[in-house]
C-alpha cells in the first residue's frame, strides 16, 4: 500500500471517529435535556402561586417560593416529620440491604457447598415475585406480630433483597478473585475480618450503585408504607404528598404541592452526590488477577 493511501485511510478513520463522537455528544445532550427539563419545570412551579399555576406554564420563576415553603411548614400536614421518617426508613433500608446482600453474595461466591446453585436459583425465583402479590399475607403477618404503624416492617425486610444480591454476585464474579481471599486466609485473617476489611472496600462501586437504587426506591415507596402506617407523625413523604393532592378544593394549593415535591428531592440528590465519587472513581477490578 502506498504512503498516500495509508494517509488517506488514516484521515478517513479520523473523520469517522470525529463524526461518531459528534453524533454521540448530540444524542447525549438531547437525552440530558429531556431528563433535566422536568426538574426545571418542577422548581419553576414551586415558585408560583396556586392561582398563577392555573394560568399555565411560564419559564420565568415566580415570587412565591418563600410563601409556599412557609405554608408547607405551617400546614396541617407534618412535612418535616415526613422528611425525617423517610430519611430514617430509606437510610436504614439502604444500609441493611447493601451490607447483607453483599454478605450473601460473598457466601455464594467464596464458598463451595452442596446446594449452592439451588440456593442461587431459588433467590432469583423470588426476585420474580411482585410485592403486590404478597402484600395481603405480609400485612396479616405484621398485624399478628403487633408491628403495624411502625417502621420495622419497612426496614427489616430490606435485608432480603434478591435484586441487590444478584447485582453484588455478578460484580464479585468479575472483580473479586478467589486467590485474594485464599491469601487472606493463609495470613490468618478471619472470615468476618476478610469480608469487612477486604471484600467491602473492593465492592465500593457496586455498594454505591446499589445504595443509590435502594435509597431512591425506599424513598419513593408509597404502596407498603400506605398499608402499614396510619399515624400522621409516622407517615413518610410520598403518603403526605398524596394527602396534599387529595385535599378538598378549599384547602388545595398546588404551589405547596410543588414545593413539597421539590423539598423531597433534595435528600436524593445529596445521597447521589455523596456516593457518585465511588461510582466514577471506583473502577479498580480487584487486588490481583487470576
Amino acid at each position: 500500500m502506498s504512503e498516500n493511501a495509508i494517509k488517506n485511510n488514516t484521515t478517513s478513520k479520523g473523520m469517522n471517529v470525529h463524526a461518531r463522537r459528534t453524533i454521540a455528544y448530540i444524542v447525549l445532550s438531547i437525552l440530558s435535556f429531556l431528563c433535566l427539563i422536568w426538574f426545571y419545570i418542577l422548581f419553576i412551579n414551586a415558585t408560583r402561586s396556586n392561582s398563577g399555576l392555573k394560568t399555565g406554564f411560564t419559564v420565568i420563576p415566580g415570587r412565591f417560593l418563600i410563601q409556599n415553603f412557609t405554608n408547607m411548614i405551617n400546614g396541617t400536614v407534618p412535612v418535616l416529620n415526613g422528611m425525617l421518617n423517610s430519611v430514617i426508613v430509606a437510610g436504614l433500608s439502604a444500609g441493611l440491604c447493601v451490607y447483607f446482600s453483599c454478605m450473601t453474595a460473598y457466601a455464594i461466591h467464596a464458598y463451595k457447598f452442596k446446594g449452592r446453585n439451588s440456593i442461587f436459583t431459588f433467590i432469583l425465583m423470588i426476585m420474580m415475585i411482585p410485592t403486590q402479590v404478597t402484600a395481603l399475607g405480609f400485612i396479616s403477618f405484621m398485624g399478628k406480630l403487633g408491628l403495624m404503624d411502625s417502621f420495622v416492617p419497612l426496614i427489616v425486610p430490606a435485608i432480603a433483597a434478591p435484586v441487590a444480591f444478584f447485582y453484588m454476585k455478578q460484580y464479585m464474579d468479575s472483580n473479586l478473585p478467589l486467590s485474594l481471599l485464599e491469601a487472606a486466609r493463609i495470613d490468618g485473617c478471619g472470615e468476618f475480618k476478610t469480608f469487612n476489611s477486604i471484600v467491602v472496600p473492593l465492592m465500593k462501586p457496586a455498594i454505591a450503585v446499589e445504595a443509590i437504587f435502594t435509597f431512591v426506591s425506599s424513598w419513593n415507596n408509597y404502596f407498603t408504607p400506605a398499608l402499614i402506617l396510619s399515624t400522621d407523625k409516622k407517615k413518610t413523604l410520598p403518603i403526605l404528598i398524596a394527602q396534599l393532592r387529595s385535599a378538598d378544593w378549599l384547602k388545595f394549593d398546588m404551589g405547596v404541592v410543588y414545593v413539597t415535591i421539590a423539598f423531597s428531592i433534595f435528600p436524593v440528590i445529596v445521597v447521589y452526590l455523596i456516593l457518585s465519587k465511588y461510582i466514577v472513581g471506583g473502577v479498580t477490578a480487584g487486588g490481583v488477577k487470576e
